[in-house]
């Protein structure tokens, strides 16, 4: 009875090495666990990097040094009485989130933020749920990957890794060695300028998880949300010489006597009088001062010969999902291709990718602003005075006003966002669009035209937003209405049936538009309204993704070369069409984007805005052609600037110029810093007042 008392139970070391029983290292244990945790986190980071692309060789050294570091907090935790089951809840974590982070990587080639999951995720799950249960099933084995440090954990966890016998020595080997690896990562990320601009002033949440990794990216936004980014809306003076003008090298003409010159209109600025100094004085930020002051200093655009063209117009903003301008074609689409090459004809037009989201797309095109927030930017934005979108501009001037949409009306919140976006109304699937539209996925955009059309054509003047949902991945036959019901009409083209898929569910675009023009011009009102269409973003449901059900990318079938880079992939079509243009031969050669659709309409409409506080510019103004991606990339009419590698590529040989090249940099920051600035204090809002 008193051996049986007094026995005491082998360890699992004991078992293990009989050799070590009788004295077992102090610190077996917390070696065991510190490099358990190590690995786990460091393969928990890898294989995402892996599975979403990889990365340059210096990724993978950012990678481990801060997985080594983040490695320290489960193996404190551990020092704990209830160690073993923080640990268990934290792994579990780690294997939902890196988990999650991969699938939505996968389906929108962006990984999503804290704020944006915890604000987006009732939408993800409402809907697209048997999307997501498709995505896991089809995806079990990057599930399993995440799965097994946990599995390892749990069958091995209480055998191997007891709490170690001397707490206050692990502790602060622990503390220290965190402290070491943090310092080495920074010091490591500090070596090299542009990566350390991604960690501070340009810091993106997607662009610094592919940099340093998930974990990384996700204390940065933490720390930013904590304490604010100032370093995001510091300003540079800029001066951009003009590219000189080509040597003349013809031979000189005989001399003739010179007529008299025709005098040069002149031309107001697109500037509005704004007391920025008195505001300056109102208010208590250091980062809203410094921009008044800053742009009080610039100039502003001219106005020009297109200015007012379209002044008391009716103006209808589409923003059409997934559409790119591969599906133009004179036989396909003809009413698509007639409104692209009749109206203003853009050669260099993008929708860069600002978070792989609709709301992402929707927002540059409505606001003229960059979404540094991601997909959570326009829900912040839904209670500030945002003043220049063309809603809120022509509701001013008493126009009749309406938003639609032919998907959910709550999704991404649209019922508390799009009325702030200047429409009286918002009507969707849920509150009013069912009466007229099929509920079937995706829903017919020329449906949607067809019941809404009667809502304002006796209403003029109007404006009119439409978000519409035709072009919506995937393209398979048995999963996308609007590709089955066209399918005929695509079935003998030379393409893959994914491709094939994608091109069937545009042509809903296209008759919405063949009905909504033949309306207007039955009507006798197409000289008198305008339709501006631009995409949201590339057709991401082409990639690669077991989401989409995409063994393999088809944008390079769908474009002809491959989408490899900014530019190849974010390449797209903007429409700006009336009647009245017909027979103008307007021609747009210059890069444009998403941002410019703003200041360029609220130019051609006439109407008072201030081109100083917008990021883009008015495509037919003064200011220079500029283009800008989320990671501080940027093309110009003299070539494009790759910013994750630093180099230029000019579009004629030779021409490369380094304060060209910084003072558009400097640039690109300070329209990075208005959008922060708008996203952090409503800018507008402390400019104009509150919005009623």
């Amino acid at each position: 009875m008193f051996l049986q008392k007094n026995h005491k139970k082998k360890t699992s070391a004991q078992y293990l090495n009989p050799d070590a029983a009788a004295k077992e290292p102090i610190l077996h244990a917390a070696i065991w666990q510190t490099l358990f945790f190590v690995l786990a986190t460091v393969y928990f980071e890898l294989v995402l990097h892996i599975i979403t692309g990889g990365g340059e060789l210096r990724t993978y050294g950012y990678l481990i040094l801060f997985s080594i570091a983040y490695a320290m907090l489960p193996a404190l935790l551990s020092l704990l009485p209830c160690g073993r089951l923080l640990n268990s809840i934290l792994l579990l974590a780690d294997t939902i989130f890196f988990c999650t982070e991969c699938f939505l990587f996968q389906s929108f080639q962006a990984f999503m933020s804290l704020s944006a999951l915890l604000t987006t995720t009732d939408d993800v799950v409402g809907g697209f749920t048997s999307t997501m249960i498709t995505t896991v099933l089809k995806g079990w084995w990057i599930l399993l990957l995440f799965v097994l440090p946990s599995l390892i954990y749990l069958i091995f966890g209480r055998k191997l890794f007891s709490r170690p016998k001397r707490p206050g020595i692990c502790t602060l080997c622990y503390a220290l060695t965190m402290a070491i690896f943090c310092v080495l990562g920074v010091f490591a990320v500090n070596s090299r300028p542009a990566d350390q601009a991604k960690y501070l002033q340009q810091y993106e949440f997607s662009s610094a998880c592919r940099s340093f990794g998930l974990l990384t990216g996700s204390r940065l936004e933490l720390k930013y949300m904590i304490f604010p980014n100032n370093s995001a809306t510091q300003l540079q003076v800029v001066e951009i010489e003009p590219e000189p003008e080509p040597e003349d090298t013809a031979a000189p003409l005989p001399e003739t006597p010179e007529a008299e010159p025709e005098p040069e209109p002149e031309y107001g600025e697109n500037i509005m009088e704004i007391d920025f100094a008195g505001i300056s004085e109102t208010v208590t930020s250091d980062a809203v001062r410094e921009m008044n002051q800053y742009l009080s200093a610039l100039p502003g655009s001219k106005q020009n010969a297109y200015t007012g063209l379209f002044a008391g117009k009716n103006l209808i903003l589409i923003t059409a999902e997934s559409f790119s301008s591969e599906v133009i074609d004179p036989e396909r689409t003809p009413t698509l291709y007639r409104m692209a090459t009749e109206g203003i004809a853009f050669t260099d037009y993008y929708q860069p990718a600002w978070g792989g989201s609709t709301s992402t797309g929707e927002y540059s095109n409505v606001t003229g602003l960059i979404p540094t927030d991601g997909v959570a930017s326009i829900r912040t934005v839904s209670d500030y005075n945002l003043y220049f979108t063309l809603g809120n501009q022509l509701q001013r001037l008493g126009y009749f006003s309406a938003a639609y949409h032919n998907g959910s009306y709550t999704y991404y919140n649209r019922h508390m966002t799009h009325c702030n976006l200047g429409y009286s109304t918002f009507t969707g699937m849920g509150n009013g669009l069912e009466a007229g539209v099929t509920d079937q996925w995706p829903a017919s955009d020329l449906e949607m035209m067809q019941f809404t059309l009667q809502d304002y054509i006796d209403r003029q003047p109007f404006s009119i937003y439409y978000m519409t949902v035709s072009g919506h991945g995937t393209y398979q036959k048995g999963a996308n209405a609007m590709t089955a019901k066209n399918w005929d009409a695509v079935a003998d083209m030379d393409a893959s049936d994914t491709v094939k898929g994608y091109y069937a569910a545009n042509l809903e675009l296209e008759y919405a538009m063949a009905y909504l023009v033949e309306e207007l011009e039955k009507a006798g009102i197409a000289d008198d309204t305008v339709i501006v269409l631009a995409t949201d973003h590339y057709p991401y449901s082409l990639e690669a993704s077991s989401t989409w059900g995409n063994s393999t990318s088809y944008l390079p079938e769908l474009y002809g070369y491959p989408a490899d880079n900014n530019m190849t992939r974010d390449h797209s079509q903007l429409i700006i069409w009336s009647g009245c243009l017909e027979g103008m031969d307007l021609q747009v050669d210059t890069p444009t984007y998403s941002l410019d659709i703003v200041p360029t309409v609220s130019n051609l409409f006439g109407l008072e805005y201030d081109s100083r506080l917008l990021v883009g510019h008015d495509v037919f103004s003064d200011e220079i052609p500029l283009v800008i991606w989320r990671d501080y990339s940027w093309k110009t009419d003299r070539g494009y600037y790759d910013n994750n590698t630093g180099t230029f590529t000019p579009n004629k040989a030779g021409d490369v110029d380094q304060d060209y090249i910084d003072s558009v940099n400097a640039l690109v920051q300070n329209k990075f810093a208005l959008s922060n600035l708008e996203l952090r204090y409503n800018y507008y809002g402390i400019l104009f007042g509150e919005d009623e």
